[in-house]
């Protein structure tokens, strides 16, 4: 009996996007280890084919990148601009990518592609019709609020798994289905709700810092982009003892720049360009200061963590909506103006257990482990069988 093989497709704009693919990819991995006797497996691929399909494809990726990182009040423009043109489900769009996808289609022999990315569905769901092919098209939106991009709403994807009711509602607005939509959360990776590889002592004394005192983690995403160095320096101006791990991303001059401002600021800092243990970093810091990315931000939900959230630059839509949702619901605080971390500071707390911050159930936002619902219905979708309880083996604390 032949395996199903199965392609995870994304595209590097940002890091949400890699991030989602990854926790799928892991989740799918986990799962097939629970496969039944007389099941096939599955096989599992992963590619950022925005990119890679054509030169003028790539060349949005690298635009929207440069604006994250250098120029976020463009953004806003940016998101117009697509959403007025629409160039992810137009003709000229699709011609220039279809040699590429229907190679992927044909070459890699795929019976299923997961989308992780809003920009390609529309030409995947084109290029499975025209390779004659039996390929399923299941799409993971990771906008976990109504406002985001429209291309995420491709009527010939056989099923659109959404964060929550806010995505529902508007998938149905916009003519999608109910049968072909299902509401899981966000595809958090599982790292993010299992135990930390080392406590928190160890972790920040690895660093350099100290486990009693408050620890901030400014996060300025993949792209190093947004207000991060202004509330840095804001935060100098706390007169609590606090510490900080400042992640800098893709950004060498920022890098540069928090190096120069710690030396002066006197407040304890870990300077970074990524941490590769994400999950352990979220499980030993006390609050994080960052855009409202929705895989970020909901990777911090999993790990109980709380948020403030860079709002001094007006966020694009989809992120927009977002942070005045993760305010709404208690689990973040607006940074409005770099001044606010003050107070926010101020109200941290050092995180026990007895401490934790609890889940609101509203939205989706206590559904941690949604990535593994999600990975069994890829399956299932597939024609693989799962052993009873495949997702609980893996769940842990959620």
């Amino acid at each position: 009996m032949r395996n199903p093989r199965i392609c995870v497709f994304f595209s590097d704009t940002g890091g949400g996007h890699r991030s989602a693919a990854e926790a799928v990819e892991q989740a799918l991995l986990d799962l097939l280890n629970q496969v039944e006797p007389d099941s096939p497996s599955a096989e599992i691929l992963v590619d950022n084919g925005v990119e890679k399909s054509h030169p003028v494809n790539r060349y949005f990726v690298q635009l929207y990148n440069y604006l994250l990182r250098h120029n976020q009040s463009m953004m806003k423009y940016y998101y117009w601009f697509i959403e007025q043109t629409k160039p992810n489900n137009s003709e000229y769009g699709y011609q220039v990518s279809k040699p590429y996808l229907l190679k992927l289609i044909e070459e890699s022999d795929v019976d299923m592609i997961v989308s992780v990315h809003p920009m390609s569905n529309h030409y995947l769901a084109r290029a499975i019709k025209d390779s004659g092919r039996d390929v399923k098209l299941v799409t993971v939106v990771t906008d976990p609020n109504g406002d985001f991009w429209s291309g995420w709403a491709c009527p010939d994807a056989d099923l659109t798994i959404v964060p929550n009711d806010l995505g529902r509602d508007r998938l149905m607005s916009w003519g999608i289905r109910p049968e072909k939509i299902m509401m899981a959360g966000m595809p958090v990776h599982p790292d993010f709700i299992k135990p930390p590889t080392t406590s928190r002592a160890e972790f920040l004394a690895h660093l350099g810092l100290s486990p009693d005192k408050p620890t901030v983690c400014i996060n300025a995403g993949w792209a190093g982009g947004g207000n991060t160095l202004a509330i840095y320096k804001a935060l100098a101006q706390n007169n609590r003892d606090a510490q900080v791990v400042f992640l800098c991303g893709h950004n060498t001059e920022l890098y540069e720049r928090v190096k120069r401002e710690a030396r002066d600021s006197g407040i304890p800092t870990a300077i970074l360009p990524f941490h590769d243990r994400m999950s352990d970093l979220m499980s030993a810091v006390d609050l994080m200061v960052t855009k409202a990315g929705g895989l970020t931000s909901f990777e911090a939900i999993a790990r109980r963590l709380p948020m403030a959230i860079d709002m001094i630059t007006l966020p694009m839509p989809q992120e927009l909506g977002t942070a005045r949702m993760l305010c709404e619901q208690g689990v973040a605080s607006a940074i409005e103006k770099p001044e606010d971390i003050i107070d926010v500071v101020n109200r941290v707390k050092v995180r026990t257990p007895e401490n934790e911050m609890v889940l609101p159930s509203a939205h989706g936002l206590n559904k941690v482990g949604a990535v593994y619902d999600i990975a069994s219905t890829v399956l299932s979708m597939a024609g693989v069988k799962l052993k009873p309880a495949s997702k609980e083996a893996f769940t842990g604390r959620v």
